[in-house]
């Protein structure tokens, strides 16, 4: 079945990967009505812990459960999966290459109505950053079920962020995730657009606007691992490259697309969060727009890096 929505798409994958591995654990912050964790606790009480507005704790206890041989996802919104248990994650988790898989819900801008302190524009950055740590920024509800199947597969810390809202899927319905590998969306010569998450399908929208420009796009929902050789492969006949992200600018897909060329570098514009908080919005677009997060944006960065 095909979802909209993330979180629906995760934890409904969740409640499917529990049947059929009774290690699959699942623990909550207070908030798993909103990240989807109280469909596990439904369907599997004895299986679901909720740990209060305890993200710290929630991730220790995480730790442990690891060690015991359970495989344990934990969920909070972003913002508070890394940054309220930084240390829990780095001190146990990443050092010890604990098999702990953190869902980070809400991402970015998506909780357009809480504004900065809910809104996490620097979580990729601060994961991937982490050495042991895979970070996954799946592009729609279809690959968010395919990757949380990979995450639960394989073995080693694993981050996953995830938007709020509901939105069209752009990639394929039940096909594999493959960890490391980003998928080619439309093909095209001129200019490369490396897009994750949200920015995705703007990314698409863009492209197809813009037919006196071959433009490729690339959808890239492994922020890291990222192999060098792979991204030289996808831009090596481009003339220039635009990376799109619902992100800051400093740490995420941008950087990690900059660092992965830099031995043959490429023009590069970047669209993403300008190094600033979020703010409150009345809906999603809004706060998106104002923060030039939009199919236009992409647009223009496109006619920006072509003239040169």
């Amino acid at each position: 079945m095909a979802y909209t929505n993330q979180r629906i798409a995760y934890g409904k994958t969740l409640v499917e990967l529990g049947k059929e591995n009774k290690d699959i654990v699942v623990l909550d912050a207070d908030l798993g009505g909103s990240t989807m964790g109280k469909m596990f606790e439904e369907a599997y009480p004895d299986r679901h812990f909720e740990m209060g507005i305890a993200e710290a704790n929630m991730t220790s206890v995480a730790a442990g459960l690891a060690q015991t041989g359970k495989i344990p996802f934990t969920n909070s919104f972003a913002v508070f999966s890394g940054g309220r248990a930084f240390d829990q994650i780095r001190q146990t988790i990443a050092i010890g290459r604990l098999n702990v898989k953190i869902c980070g819900s809400s991402s970015g801008m998506s909780d357009f109505g809480d504004g900065a302190t809910h809104q996490c524009i620097e979580d990729m950055a601060i994961f991937r950053a982490l050495p042991n740590m895979t970070v996954l920024c799946p592009a729609d509800a279809n690959e968010t079920v395919e990757a949380v199947k990979t995450m639960a597969e394989m073995d080693g810390p694993c981050y996953i962020r995830l938007n709020r809202n509901d939105y069209p899927n752009v990639t394929e319905e039940g096909k594999k995730f493959k960890i490391g590998q980003p998928t080619v969306l439309k093909e095209g010569k001129d200019i490369v657009v490396f897009a994750t998450g949200y920015m995705v399908g703007l990314a698409m929208e863009a492209a197809e606007e813009l037919p006196e420009i071959s433009v490729k796009v690339v959808n890239v929902s492994t922020i890291k691992p990222m192999k060098a050789e792979i991204i030289e492969e996808l831009v090596k006949d481009a003339k220039a490259v635009v990376t799109a992200e619902e992100h800051n600018i400093i740490g995420g897909l941008g950087g990690a697309i900059s660092e992965a060329l830099c031995k043959n570098p490429k023009p590069m514009e970047y669209v993403g969060v300008n190094d600033t908080f979020g703010c409150s919005a009345h809906n999603y677009k809004d706060v998106l727009s104002y923060h030039g997060l939009t199919k236009e944006h992409i647009v223009e960065a496109i006619y920006k890096i072509a003239e040169l």
